[in-house]
């Protein structure tokens, strides 16, 4: 259980890094930004490392820590940075959720 713990912490750290990268580019790219990427990305990979340590299976961990993290990026691009969100896209995020549930259920559990 502590290692799914982990892994949320891997997933909401790699969003912040990735959310913030969109204010390193672009005309004016902030400075401090950088920082937040920086540690977001590293705290991200040392929480997904203690999942695996905590029993989390690899290809499990990386399609939840995958899959969460690029639908939450595409919904924070949208409210956030006003991007665009289709239906067709939406149906790929359906797709994505329904892909790392049969991933989970598919796999041997103790």
């Amino acid at each position: 259980m502590l290692g799914y713990v982990f892994l949320a912490i891997a997933i909401v750290t790699e969003v912040i890094a990735t959310t913030f990268l969109k204010f390193t580019s672009g005309p004016d790219p902030k400075w401090w930004a950088y920082l937040i990427v920086i540690v977001g990305y590293l705290a991200s990979f040392a929480a997904l490392s203690q999942s695996l340590t905590r029993g989390v299976p690899l290809g499990v961990a990386y399609a939840i820590w995958s899959a969460v993290g690029v639908v939450l990026i595409v919904l924070i691009s949208w409210v956030f940075f006003h991007e665009s969100l289709t239906w067709v896209q939406l149906v790929g995020i359906v797709l994505v959720i329904a892909g790392v549930g049969l991933l989970e259920l598919g796999g041997k559990h103790a």
